[in-house]
């Protein structure tokens, strides 16, 4: 179990960390209904870091956990966007079927952190 951990804490923080080595990518993924896609990107980069580490270094509380849920669902809305306006992923134009097929892994994620 503790590699599951390690493996998606890992993952968590490569995906922080990529929101300011990519950051464009990152803002053009972000719903034109929202105002400071900077400020967004970097905060939810941030978080994804800290959730991250968090899952590192110990076994994440229910708390943790549920706070990790409500995070994947707050970014749900920039994943459909990504797959309704076809934005490319770090360049590249993926598919359509790539771009939707993404959207239930969201969901399988939240699963999964139920078994952190």
């Amino acid at each position: 179990m503790k590699l599951f951990r390690i493996l998606f804490g890992s993952v968590f923080i490569f995906a922080g960390v990529m929101h300011f080595i990519r950051r464009q990518g990152f803002q053009a993924i972000v719903p034109n209904y929202l105002p400071f896609k900077k400020l967004i990107v970097w905060v939810s980069g941030i978080i994804e870091m800290i959730f991250g580490i968090i899952i590192l270094i110990k076994k994440p509380s229910n708390m943790t956990k549920r706070l990790l849920r409500w995070f994947l669902i707050a970014v749900f809305p920039a994943n459909v966007y990504m797959a309704r306006n076809n934005i490319p992923l770090n360049g590249k134009t993926l598919p359509k079927w790539a771009l939707w097929g993404r959207l239930p892994l969201q969901f399988v994620m939240m699963r999964l952190v139920r078994k952190l």
